[in-house]
């Protein structure tokens, strides 16, 4: 049986080290400023710091990211394939991008051209860091020995079993992406509301309520993981953030005081995710019973 290798795109925002370590090759993904400048987002951040980019939204700067072109598929995979493994992709959302029917047209392609050659794209029905944490598990089920089919068959069987809990500092940006109205978009940055939110069975993103203020928010994460995490003392649990280190290590210490676990890691959500949530963005990521709090 031929090797097979791991894919994920830019969204995953997951820490080069892990990504490495694990094997995990990743696509680069194109973000696009209101002035013109774009950039192709790497893990590595090689081409825009999180710093950088974080600090040109604060400055009034907008930003759009774009989906990956079929084209982009075909250029990534096609050197994988002729030297001879076999492609696991794992994909973006498709609740909140069309990326993954591109990843179809192109497999598509792909499986005309190489015949011999065996392609699976999963919808993650994942986004931020929780797709990284999805690629991650994938990887270990590989190195556990599991064949490209059985482990293609596990994440469908068990994608909906991680939960994304997320908070943010502002929601200005989750209004310019049409999450929230206008009104609540002011009212509630006046009044420091800082919106709860989850991805849910479809991979789109929900509101759960509101917390006042920023402390209030991260408890509220953590309560929200307390209902639905199973088997909290073997995982690794992950924060991810958007420049807003301090909020991150202060909710990795509460999630170590009251959530028995392996260890937590924080993670940097890069500029294509970061694009639509903004700066000060929190999220923790579990495997539980479900996605949405009781």
């Amino acid at each position: 049986m031929s090797d097979y290798q791991i894919v994920t795109d830019a969204t995953c925002d997951m820490n080069k080290d892990i990504l490495e370590a694990h094997h995990l090759e990743v696509i680069p993904m194109t973000v696009t400023f209101d002035d013109g400048r774009s950039f192709l987002h790497y893990p590595d951040f090689r081409n825009f710091s999180a710093k950088a980019f974080y600090d040109e939204l604060r400055a009034g700067h907008l930003t759009h990211s774009t989906q990956i072109p079929p084209q982009a598929y075909l250029s990534f995979f096609s050197p994988m394939l002729e030297a001879g493994k076999d492609i696991l992709y794992i994909c973006f959302s498709s609740g909140l991008s069309n990326t993954y029917d591109s990843s179809l047209l192109a497999v598509s392609q792909l499986k005309e051209k190489y015949p011999d050659r065996r392609i699976i794209s999963i919808d993650s029905l994942c986004a931020c860091g929780g797709e990284g944490v999805f690629a991650v598990q994938a990887a270990l089920n590989k190195e556990a020995g599991m064949s490209l089919e059985e482990n293609a068959a596990w994440l469908k069987d068990n994608r909906l079993n991680l939960a994304h809990y997320f908070t943010v500092g502002d929601l200005f940006f989750l209004h310019k992406g049409g999450r929230v109205s206008a009104a609540t978009a002011i009212i509630g940055s006046a009044m420091s509301i800082k919106p709860m939110l989850y991805v849910d069975d479809e991979g789109k993103l929900k509101m759960l309520g509101t917390a006042h203020g920023r402390k209030a928010s991260l408890k509220k994460l953590i309560t929200m993981t307390q209902q639905t995490i199973v088997n909290g003392q073997d995982q690794i649990l992950y924060i991810s953030h958007t420049d807003c280190l301090e909020d991150a290590e202060a909710l990795k210490k509460m999630v170590q005081e009251t959530i028995p676990c392996r260890d937590v890691i924080i993670t940097t959500v890069g500029p294509v995710v970061g694009t639509h949530t903004g700066p000060s963005h929190l999220c923790l990521f579990s495997w539980g019973t479900g996605r949405r709090p009781r």
